[in-house]
């Protein structure tokens, strides 16, 4: 049998050890969320947000923890993939479409994550995320988007590589 213990609990992460191994759990939601999102004008969404773990901003997809709001911890996947492209990108979508889903760092943490690509958007606001987030936007052209990516990479900008995973889908997606 295996020894399970909880190393420290804080307000949203817990450090469990499993015989040897050590991994984080969140104790405030059930995953998150990636939006694979193009505008009307066929640019690929992204965002720019400060990460205290890699002390200072990263380049990344949308995204968004699910299950973290008071009294909808039962929140439908689509639902929170909705909630959270509108609240960082100032973007709706008309309708989303699950692509895929698992998880992000396997030996560091349980954590799912779900992708959905999200169709038919209208601008609704400005985005930047809510009063705690520091979010800018990009509306970057998929024809320029690899260059541009590299240039912020060579500048030293951290990109995630979930974007090159919602672009593996967009690209498959128009054959």
């Amino acid at each position: 049998m295996a020894d399970h213990h909880t190393l420290y609990e804080g307000d949203y992460l817990r450090l469990q050890c499993v015989d040897t191994w050590e991994f984080v759990e969140r104790v405030n939601a059930r995953g998150a969320v990636v939006i694979v999102a193009v505008t009307p004008d066929d640019e690929l969404l992204m965002v720019e947000q400060p990460r205290p773990a890699l002390n200072g901003p990263v380049l990344e997809l949308p995204a968004g923890l699910v299950g973290d709001i008071a009294g909808e911890e039962d929140e439908a996947l689509a639902v929170a993939a909705a909630r959270e492209l509108e609240e960082e990108t100032g973007f709706r979508p008309a309708r989303l479409e699950y692509m895929t889903g698992g998880p992000p760092s396997a030996g560091l943490s349980g954590e799912t994550l779900w992708f959905y690509r999200a169709y038919e958007l209208e601008r609704v606001g400005d985005g930047g995320g809510d009063d705690s987030e520091d979010i800018t936007v990009h509306a970057i052209a998929l024809n320029d988007v690899d260059a541009w990516l590299a240039a912020r990479e060579a500048e030293g900008l951290p990109v995630d590589p979930k974007i090159y995973t919602g672009l593996y889908f967009i690209r498959r997606e128009r054959g």
